[in-house]
């Protein structure tokens, strides 16, 4: 893997980035501060998290997995909002 590979997201007013870094690592970024990292390993997937407070006690738990066959998965509160298949993958690996 040569470069990172990064999702923005939409949570409420705030935005969530996860990451994919250059060394296989994964990262959970909430409004530009990183909220967790994972460093590569065989443990599969990779999974990070954080709660995002929003407005008047309004809290959304939000989810990231990365699997070793390059799906990112990433769930707010127990609904997907982001699925992609090949995410991690340089072309030269499929």
């Amino acid at each position: 893997m040569s470069a990172a590979k990064t999702v923005d997201l939409p949570v409420g007013h705030k935005t969530v980035r996860v990451t994919l870094t250059a060394d296989g690592g994964l990262e959970l970024w909430l409004n530009g501060c990183l909220r967790k990292r994972r460093e590569p390993s065989g443990r599969d997937p990779l999974y990070v998290w954080t709660n995002v407070e929003l407005y008047w006690e309004e809290h959304r738990y939000v989810e990231a997995r990365y699997y070793r066959d390059g799906r990112l998965k990433v769930v707010v509160n127990g609904n997907r909002v982001f699925e992609e298949h090949a995410f991690g993958l340089r072309e030269s690996d499929t």
